[in-house]
């Protein structure tokens, strides 16, 4: 891709963990509610492209999104216990702000962060917990209705639904690609929800870098890593995206530790930075972390 890319909530951990895999493979654009330190930012991006606003602010972000060729849309309250208020200012209305200002700008793609909270509904006390077990035949695949589990999953349902009206209206590719439970170096310990949804670092850059390069309508795709246990199927990700995931929650130990037999280079490499967000920060520097679910945040 020859024009830049557009990443909102560039500060974030799934921004973070997108740049740190494939920073060095695009132009960027980069917009935050804060100003970004500089070990959060590739080394190539100017102060020109690096954009302090709010995404309700259809001014600024109209001027982000000029000459962009694709975007990557994470900002927004992460929060899934959020109110209503934050929900539909930042989640809703921001979407709505961004989206419409990349369609008629004539961007090309334009991949959303959603989230599994979107379906969260589907987690019901007679499903629970097998279905989170290797031998659990549960699948959700991306074509179900939406079912949110709260006000955060209410939000993404939207925003998936202002994907496909400006996918039909302007003919801007959209992929929605509904989050799992993203954390580094291992998947969430002692927690079977956590293991079952897994996203690691290096698999998350990989899916939005498929994001970028592959051809596509309209689709809504799982992000998760390829773990043996698993509710959401990755199938269409694989055959829409060309989604190749490396890593497996089953390499670990339920305590989150890799078994004798796995490869030591866990997330392809990575060494942490003191400066960037770890798995107990909060998933985006703008809202405080949420005490429930402090990785289970996309």
């Amino acid at each position: 891709m020859d024009e830049p890319v557009l990443l909102t909530g560039a500060g974030g951990r799934v921004g973070q963990a997108i740049l740190r895999g494939i920073g060095d493979d695009y132009e960027w654009r980069l917009l935050d509610r804060e100003p970004l330190p500089a070990a959060k930012v590739p080394a190539d991006v100017t102060d020109a492209d690096r954009y302090v606003a709010d995404i309700t602010d259809e001014r600024a972000v109209r001027e982000a999104v000029a000459d962009v060729g694709a975007v990557i849309h994470l900002a927004g309250d992460p929060r899934k216990t959020a109110p209503w208020d934050s929900v539909l200012r930042n989640n809703i209305d921001g979407a709505q702000v961004v989206m419409r200002a990349a369609a008629e700008a004539g961007v090309e793609k334009f991949a959303f962060a959603s989230s599994n909270h979107a379906v969260g509904g589907y987690e019901t006390e007679e499903r629970t917990p097998d279905l989170y077990r290797e031998d659990g035949e549960y699948r959700l695949d991306g074509t179900e209705p939406h079912r949110p589990g709260n006000l955060y999953g209410v939000s993404k349902a939207a925003g998936e639904s202002l994907g496909r009206f400006y996918h039909d209206g302007y003919g801007m590719s959209v992929v929605c690609v509904r989050i799992g439970n993203l954390s580094k170096n291992h998947p969430p310990r002692e927690y079977e929800r956590g293991q079952a949804m897994w996203l690691s670092h290096r698999d998350c850059a990989h899916l939005f870098d498929r994001c970028l390069r592959a051809d596509y309508g309209y689709e809504v795709v799982y992000g998760i890593s390829d773990n043996d246990r698993r509710y959401y199927s990755i199938e269409r990700a694989r055959e829409a995206l060309g989604y190749d995931p490396t890593d497996n929650s089953a390499d670990y130990t339920f305590e989150g530790e890799p078994k004798p037999d796995r490869d030591p280079d866990a997330d392809g490499g990575y060494v942490a930075d003191p400066d960037v967000a770890t798995d107990d920060a909060p998933a985006e520097p703008n809202f405080p972390a949420d005490p429930d679910a402090p990785s289970d945040d996309a």
